[in-house]
């Protein structure tokens, strides 16, 4: 009888492990599947912050294109303005003996000075550029010369008048750039 009583004690010993295995593997994938969505949540969390800061960052710059809409919106027709104003400087700059002419043309200075000071009141400056070191973001350079006795990089001539508009670059001055070396002794090569 004991050993009748030790194989039952055996064989329940036996179902218990048997039915805890399964659990203890059930609780094993629970686990796991747990720590995947805890994963999963940690990720989407992180989508999402990174979502709402690229969100802002959007309306921020839209934010920005629109005060600069706003801030340049007159540029395209200060640029159309700029080549008649030009010819209108140079006809004004015109020398003549002609008495009457000389006459039209001191009233035409005077209209020429007064557009000049509306641009500059509305943000129009001429970039200076006659005897300045060239700067590429300011000048276009069209030629180059070789005067020796001129510093190396610096414009010698203005050919058309450059301006901004409020910080921007309308157009860049046209220069002709001093460019001589010593080795060439002011003759191009």
């Amino acid at each position: 009888m004991e050993k009748e009583n030790d194989i039952i004690d055996e064989n329940i010993q036996e179902d218990i492990v048997k039915e805890e295995t399964p659990k203890k593997e059930k609780k094993k994938k629970e686990k796991e599947i747990i720590e995947g969505l805890n994963q999963e949540i940690v990720e989407l969390k992180d989508k999402l912050l990174r979502n709402a800061a690229e969100l802002e960052n959007f309306k921020k710059r839209i934010q920005q294109e629109r005060i600069n809409d706003r801030k340049y919106a007159a540029s395209n027709l200060i640029n159309d303005l700029l080549v008649p104003l030009d010819q209108f400087a140079k006809v004004v700059e015109m020398k003549t003996d002609n008495e009457v002419l000389k006459n039209f043309l001191i009233g035409f200075n005077m209209i020429n000075d007064q557009f000049k000071s509306i641009l500059e009141t509305e943000g129009v400056k001429e970039i200076d550029a006659l005897n300045k070191p060239f700067d590429p973001t300011l000048h276009y350079a069209v030629e180059k010369v070789n005067i020796s006795d001129k510093e190396n990089g610096i414009n010698v001539e203005v050919l058309q008048k450059g301006y901004t508009y409020k910080e921007r670059i309308l157009r860049p001055a046209m220069v002709k750039v001093n460019e001589w070396s010593e080795n060439n002794n002011g003759e191009d090569k």
